[in-house]
């Protein structure tokens, strides 16, 4: 209940400030009828609601599902298995995103049903199977850097780029944006994070982020070449409008749509864990209680954007294009600064952000870039619709050309960041909301292309972070590099009391992996310790970490208790078992006596502790080389 709050308040954060924006427009400048209005506060509440409890079931099963799914890529010593397994998962999430749907739809009704919404989704999710595979094998290798090879990759879409048309330019990027939805970019990010975790070493922090800049790139591949290969350069065919329907009858459609979206990936990973992960019934019960939370929410979160939010983009759109033409880009600056906050992927990337990176690059400096390069994006795709000399590749191929220059430069954490937030800053809201304001403005504008330029705004919003998160990550590592770095002697040891007496404290200390030290915490309290305090191995600025002259990778929590050493050895032992350090656990746990670190303890009697230790076991300084 408490996490359920905490993703409430976030979401009203997020949410208010487009709901007043929109009000504002529809009471004054666009004449908003009030069953139009009506339909839109509705489906804000429905957004509000879904968006909280789809935020919630993320944390209880997506993330779970794509550790253990990394773990399995990972481990998997044929290369044959590890492409079959990195592309099935890279399909079976992206064939039934939403935001696809959407986008395959829109693309369908615009072109008088000239390229067909199923071929489109199957097409792209290929493409993005292909990529997954491609970018798991580049971090597992570690033989390429991550910016050299997204600098192959976009060298490669600017070559396609020319023998395709205008039409194709604009949906190939737009489907781009349009996979790294709400449920395909949690799960992305979360594989990424645990490979990298994983596979380990001093680059574990960059490898965290930019498999969602990898996936997104397979969409523009897999279209363009289509429109090679069959020789279909123009697309012709007249839009068909769908009547609106009520949200009741939105419910049931928008809950199987989620059903399909969530099921391929829940298949494989209930067979994965019958043959392979057996994970435990209380882990089991948390995925699945999670996978129905994701389930609700995601579909009252789309049910609330198709129900007020879609209508109401597509008519400030077409209104201010009517009557007040020189304020689309105003309107278009203003609302990119705030519906890219709503972005559920958003969200989740900044949560991971600062995770990751223990605080050093804090999620609101995160917001506020992509809020600006938003905006600016939006604003752009405005002027094309406004003057239609202005082509979509002046903004693309300047700026993709620019991100790729910078991303040798960059900080190498800000460089798969970047990539990851080109995607999921193009997520459900853009898709709809945004997508359906710039249909709106094109067509009411005479001289503007619905194909040409009302597709076009979910690639530019796509490539605006790209570009803005770059060039601050080459500000971040500008300032970084002039930083000097500094050496930190250990202190004396002074005598120690004996072991096991009254009066002598040790400190027990735990090297675990990222997320485990909560579940350290329970136990060690369980066993009749108190209070601990958590380093973050990450957050360091570049500069190595060191903890008792071993190097402290950035992947990794120091969990450190002040215990009386007649028991510290039980709670050791206890930690060790219950938290499977010699296996999967990956941790390890050693004890320094709290005198020797200058550290006066209390005259305490000692707690009773809870875990027995086998017969003549001692984990005295098991499990690590201070």
């Amino acid at each position: 209940m408490n996490l359920l709050r905490e993703k409430l308040n976030e979401v009203i954060r997020s949410l208010l400030p487009v709901v007043v924006l929109v009000l504002l427009l529809a009471f004054t400048l666009v004449g908003a009828q009030m069953a139009l209005i009506i339909r839109f506060l509705v489906g804000s509440a429905l957004l509000l609601v879904g968006l909280s409890i789809f935020l919630v079931g993320i944390d209880l099963a997506m993330n779970p599902i794509g550790d253990h799914m990394a773990t399995e890529v990972a481990t998997s010593k044929s290369g044959i298995k590890l492409a079959i397994l990195s592309f099935l998962m890279g399909f079976l999430v992206t064939v039934a995103e939403p935001d696809l749907l959407i986008l395959g739809e829109q693309v369908e009704a615009a072109s008088g049903g000239a390229i067909g919404a199923q071929l489109m989704v199957y097409l792209v999710s290929v493409g993005v199977g292909i990529l997954i595979m491609l970018g798991t094998f580049r971090l597992l290798g570690g033989k390429m850097k991550y910016a050299t090879f997204m600098c192959l990759a976009y060298m490669g879409i600017f070559a396609l780029s020319i023998f395709v048309s205008e039409e194709f330019l604009a949906i190939s990027f737009d489907s781009s944006g349009a996979t790294t939805g709400a449920l395909t970019t949690p799960f992305i990010l979360a594989l990424s994070a645990g490979l990298s975790r994983i596979k380990g070493g001093k680059t574990s922090e960059e490898d965290s982020f930019g498999m969602v800049g990898v996936m997104s790139a397979g969409p523009m591949y897999a279209l363009m070449l289509m429109s090679i290969i069959t020789g279909q350069k123009n697309i012709e065919g007249a839009p068909v409008a769908k009547p609106p329907l009520g949200i009741l009858q939105m419910l049931p459609d928008e809950f199987f749509k989620s059903i399909f979206a969530l099921l391929p990936l829940a298949a494989l990973f209930f067979i994965l864990n019958f043959i392979r992960f057996k994970i435990s019934r209380r882990e089991m019960g948390r995925v699945v209680k999670g996978l129905i939370y994701t389930l609700l929410g995601l579909t009252l979160f789309l049910t609330g954007v198709y129900a007020g939010f879609m209508d109401m983009g597509h008519l400030i759109g077409s209104r201010i294009a009517e009557n007040y033409h020189w304020l689309l880009p105003v309107v278009g600056f203003l609302l990119g600064t705030i519906v890219v906050l709503m972005e559920p992927a958003v969200i989740v990337l900044g949560h991971q952000i600062e995770n990751v990176t223990g605080g050093r690059i804090p999620l609101k400096m995160i917001r506020i870039t992509l809020s600006i390069g938003v905006a600016l994006a939006i604003a752009g795709s405005m002027i094309r619709i406004m003057i239609p000399a202005v082509k979509l590749w002046y903004f693309l191929l300047p700026g993709f050309l620019i991100a790729v220059f910078l991303s040798f430069r960059s900080d190498p954490v800000f460089v798969g960041i970047a990539y990851d937030a080109g995607g999921v800053a193009s997520g459900p809201m853009t898709a709809t909301f945004v997508l359906a304001f710039a249909q709106g403005a094109a067509a009411m504008t005479p001289t503007a292309n619905v194909l040409v330029d009302g597709f076009g705004v979910i690639a530019m919003v796509a490539m605006a972070p790209v570009l803005s998160i770059m060039l601050l990550g080459a500000v971040f590592q500008h300032k970084v590099s002039r930083l000097p770095k500094e050496e930190h002697a250990m202190p004396e040891p002074v005598p120690l009391p004996s072991p096991g007496t009254p009066g002598a404290f040790d400190c027990v200390v735990a090297v675990l992996n990222r997320g485990l030290s909560e579940d350290a915490l329970s136990i060690a309290q369980a066993a009749g310790a108190g209070g601990a305090t958590i380093i973050h191995g990450r957050g360091s600025g570049g500069h190595d970490l060191k903890f008792l002259s071993f190097e402290m990778l950035k992947e990794k929590e120091i969990v450190i208790w002040l215990i009386d050493s007649r028991i510290s050895d039980a709670i050791a032992s206890c930690l060790h078992a219950q938290l499977d350090l010699s296996g999967q656990g990956g941790g390890k746990i050693f004890i320094v006596p709290a005198l020797a670190m200058g550290i006066k303890a209390p005259g305490q009697l000692p707690p009773q502790a809870g875990c027995a230790i086998p017969d003549g076991q001692d984990n005295r300084g098991a499990g690590a080389q201070p």
